[in-house]
């Protein structure tokens, strides 16, 4: 236990300012103050071959002023077993964030569109595609079980700040889960990839056609979709959940808030009439295709295919972490900064065994980056290059080449003096006129 006589508040404000040390438990680390609870999604049925994209609206979350510290998410069995990739491939899932009217309420499973009405308003991360494109908090694929998620002391994704909400509205989450059973097909990877033919579909979910040049992706493998199954396979339906665990801690002055930037190798952009070109218009296709190199080895630099874009960041700031998201077939993806230099490079990692988390020829992880704080620093409206490499030795379809940072604007010291020594100084001076 630690005492401090009246007769020294006010130095210890001081020596807190200077040295940012305190025997109060007001200033324990952040890491010794983390929350952590585990949910599970509303339950699905997926049979061989079959395919879920349900988006579930009000899903259990933490409440209140916090600051998220992780996400992460695995499919399971009823029994809590988890589900290997090879049997159901976890295609992606992500958590979004909105305010919803209070009183409004919804008993039923409902798309991403119901955010446009006036009951809902979409709180999209700081990324820089436009729209719905990519606004999620939160989101990975094959690779979530050995991918790390952890924001590092002192910073948090800052989230219920009861000022930033709409009077008359509350924080809500949506999460979308798509997965596909692979049991029985006769393509595995194809049916991952959402290859078209194997879907034997011709229009996509809202009933409009495809086209021809559109081998595979989103559109072919959407809700209650079928991929094709070796002849004569059969296999049992079985319930199954995302189960994911939520880590936070509570918000004080003391938590570096981060902002969340999802970048997308596909985003093109139209320059504004801003000669700077920062108020442009980003077309995010969140997919892309990649061709075979066939025997033109040469021609495309070794069977790897590179796909880039440069996008210009109208604010910046530390990277505090950076991780790609690649489907299979990745090989690693790069960020550059405008003279050159690496921001971070995400590497994927394949398993090679048949386990959860270990299974051979799906990607069941990123490397991630987490720099010194104050080591990376992106300028105001500086132009990064993304780079998303991919083995073309076949044909990809629907792959993705993300790129999600968090980013601080400012430093632990210089945030603890902006933001706490008006008020800070404030409280002790009303400590001493009580006395």
């Amino acid at each position: 236990m630690c005492f401090v006589s009246r007769d020294f508040v006010f130095l210890e404000a001081i020596l807190l300012l200077l040295f940012g040390t305190t025997c109060s438990s007001s200033f324990v680390k952040a890491e010794d103050k983390i929350k952590s609870a585990v949910f599970l999604s509303p339950k699905f049925e997926l049979g061989p071959g079959s395919v879920i994209n349900k988006h579930y609206y009000d899903i259990d979350f933490p409440r209140g002023h916090i600051a998220l510290k992780s996400f992460n998410a695995e499919v399971v069995d009823d029994a809590g077993n988890p589900i290997p990739l090879h049997e159901t491939y976890l295609h992606h899932w992500l958590v979004q964030r909105h305010y919803q009217r209070k009183y409004v309420t919804h008993t039923e499973d409902v798309s991403h569109m119901m955010l446009q009405n006036s009951d809902h308003v979409l709180v999209r991360n700081s990324g820089i595609c436009q729209g719905n494109a990519i606004s999620q908090y939160f989101g990975l694929g094959s690779e979530t079980r050995g991918t790390t998620t952890d924001i590092p002391d002192p910073f948090g994704i800052e989230i219920g700040n009861p000022e930033e909400i709409p009077q008359g509205f509350e924080d809500k989450w949506l999460l979308n889960v798509h997965a596909i059973d692979t049991r029985g097909a006769e393509d595995k990877l194809g049916c991952t990839e959402c290859k078209c033919d194997l879907y034997n579909v011709t229009v996509d979910e809202y009933g409009r056609s495809i086209g021809p040049d559109y081998k595979g992706g989103l559109l072919c493998c959407y809700d209650h979709t079928q991929c094709k199954l070796k002849e004569g396979f059969e296999g049992p339906k079985r319930s199954l959940y995302l189960r994911y665990t939520v880590k936070w801690v509570d918000w004080d002055d003391f938590i570096v808030p981060v902002k969340i930037y999802i970048l997308d190798v596909t985003d093109t952009l139209k320059p504004s009439d801003d000669s700077k070109g920062l108020n442009s218009n980003h077309d995010c296709k969140t997919e892309y295709q990649v061709e075979s190199c066939g025997t033109d080895h040469k021609e495309r630099n070794g069977c790897v295919d590179v796909k880039r874009t440069s996008l210009p960041l109208q604010t910046g700031g530390y990277v505090i972490y950076g991780v790609a998201h690649q489907h299979s077939g990745g090989i690693g993806s790069t960020l550059y900064g405008q003279d050159g230099r690496v921001i971070c490079s995400s590497i994927p990692s394949y398993g090679n065994g048949n386990e959860a988390g270990n299974e051979t020829g799906y990607i069941v992880g990123m490397s991630t980056c987490y720099p010194k704080p104050g080591s990376v620093k992106i300028v105001d409206g500086e132009t990064l290059t993304l780079v998303s490499n991919y083995s073309s030795t076949k044909e990809h379809t629907g792959v993705m080449g993300l790129f999600y940072l968090l980013v601080a604007e400012q430093l632990p010291d210089q945030h603890f003096r902006h933001s706490t020594r008006s008020s800070f100084f404030m409280d002790i001076n009303n400590m001493l006129l009580d006395n």
